[in-house]
């Protein structure tokens, strides 16, 4: 069933006219260009940014006139050393890959890469300055290390801000033609499509055959040509401008079919991926590993316990006690707001469970009137929450302070104190209410293996506004695939959705 074209010793297929190919492959590296000097432009301001970040820590530590004067063990000049930490943290970028073009963009791999390029290379410098005694001055390396970081990091986001409006506009996309049969495919362009500051532009689809195969495929609200079976893929290519072929059905193509396509749009200068199968698990969990000639998908399990857990809690209390002091007075007009808008405490204490399935009490504002709980049961036919939430967009029971709090999330702030008391995590799961978790089943009940968060992916992602099933997803992504980096996007993504108000009520 599958095609399978004869190819020269070359591994090109003789079955597609040389021109076409040739100019097809030409027109297509022009329009993938945009990558190439996205990439330029990254490497270009990294440069820019730790040539700044190390001079401006020397000129604070040494000054304008020691800059070639000798110093430390080694009698180097200032400027000297200088010079050679930005030839090791400029090669240190590159051998983390964080300019790889797989990465930038989109996810958190990118900022990790950054992140961990810098740490090991000031380690590495710790470790030659312990060893070979040089007395490099520790207040340079105090300077340059957390502002160079910090502004490559800034850097990075604000790059991506200006390629996500770019692929808003339909520039500066890959143009993907999906393969595989129309479950797996729409499960795929489903994701693609909700999430178009990707860069991913389906541009059609191949199924397994004709017969009985519409002429288009509806995904949401979106239509996608069929362009033909698997036997067209490449002429779909050619005829679409695809710049990538997603293949979502590997076992229905066959593997001589696969290994015939790969080399097919290896001549056309198309990318192609495969997709697993396996949602929500992100890429540090992933490896592939070739085992008697295949390339079997490996993945580690999560990582909840030891150093993990603990680097997690460090986080959070440190993290909390901050957050605290700058915020008091905020915490303390507030209150005050509370007690003159209407009668009873200014907090609320609820019942939530926590990890492990322990019941815990957690701490809130008062939003509503002294006694909204035993009025839920008058108002369960208005409810317009999915799933096991209750949701009310204009719930009779929220006071005039309680409106404008929950507007901006300022009702959850008393929150804090549950993460001072490690109930609670500063990112995490939404902390449910008892009744709720007796109706989970087995696999929404993973979400109580981590500390329910003040914020999380599904506070990020639309709030109020979310499905349950989405809220569930998302959830279980973040209980997947946790990671510190992940949770300092998430609370800079929470900061953007409170001051947006996107989705709260």
């Amino acid at each position: 069933m599958a095609h399978r074209p004869a190819y020269d010793a070359l591994g090109r297929s003789s079955e597609r006219t040389p021109l076409r190919l040739r100019f097809a492959s030409r027109d297509r590296e022009r329009s993938r260009s945009w990558i190439h000097g996205y990439v330029i432009r990254l490497a270009w301001t990294d440069a820019a940014i730790v040539v700044t970040a190390v001079f401006a820590a020397q000129f604070v530590r040494f000054g304008a006139d020691n800059a070639l004067t000798p110093g430390g063990a080694s009698h180097a000049p200032a400027t000297l050393v200088s010079i050679a930490l930005i030839i090791c943290w400029l090669l240190s970028l590159r051998a983390f890959q964080a300019l790889d073009r797989r990465v930038v963009g989109s996810g958190s791999q990118e900022y990790s890469r950054v992140v961990t390029a810098c740490l090991s290379v000031f380690g590495a410098l710790a470790m030659v300055d312990l060893l070979f005694r040089l007395d490099i001055a520790r207040g340079f390396i105090a300077i340059a290390l957390p502002v160079g970081t910090a502004v490559l990091l800034i850097s990075r986001w604000l790059w991506r801000q200006w390629l996500g409006r770019r692929r808003l506009r339909s520039e500066n996309v890959e143009h993907v033609l999906v393969v595989g049969s129309e479950t797996s495919a729409v499960h795929v362009m489903e994701r693609l499509l909700q999430r178009p500051g990707l860069g991913y532009r389906v541009v059609g689809i191949c199924l397994p055959n004709r017969a009985g195969k519409p002429k288009f495929v509806t995904v949401g609200a979106a239509t996608v040509p069929v362009l033909g079976t698997f036997d067209d893929v490449c002429d779909s290519v050619l005829d679409s401008g695809a710049t990538t072929v997603a293949v979502t059905s590997a076992e229905a193509l066959g593997h001589d079919a696969m290994q015939a396509l790969s080399w097919d749009l290896e001549g056309l200068n198309v990318e192609m991926m495969v997709s697993p199968g396996v949602t929500d698990v992100a890429g540090p969990r992933v490896m592939v590993r070739p085992v008697a000639g295949l390339p079997l998908l490996h993945i580690d399990k999560p990582r909840y316990e030891g150093a993990n857990r603990f680097r997690k809690a460090f986080v959070d209390r440190v993290g909390a006690s901050i957050i605290l002091v700058l915020l008091a007075p905020l915490l303390l007009a507030v209150a005050v707001a509370i007690k003159l808008d209407s009668s009873g405490p200014v907090f609320y204490r609820a019942t939530r469970v926590g990890i492990n399935n322990a019941p815990f009490l957690m701490w809130k504002f008062r939003s509503m009137v002294e006694d909204a709980d035993s009025l839920k049961d008058d108002l369960r036919s208005r409810n317009e929450g999915s799933g096991v939430l209750f949701k009310m967009r204009d719930d009779p029971r929220v006071t005039r302070v309680g409106a404008f709090i929950r507007r901006y999330s300022l009702d959850e702030l008393p929150q804090l104190f549950n993460v001072l008391g490690g109930s609670m995590s500063l990112v995490g799961p939404r902390p449910p209410l008892p009744d709720e978790v007796e109706r989970y089943d087995g696999r929404v009940a993973r979400r109580m293996l981590v500390k329910p968060g003040m914020t999380g992916l599904w506070q990020v992602s639309g709030r109020s506004d979310l499905s349950w099933e989405e809220s569930v997803r998302l959830d279980l992504s973040y209980v997947e695939n946790w990671s510190i980096m992940q949770d300092a996007l998430i609370l800079w993504r929470t900061v953007k959705a409170v001051v947006a108000k996107d989705g709260a009520y």
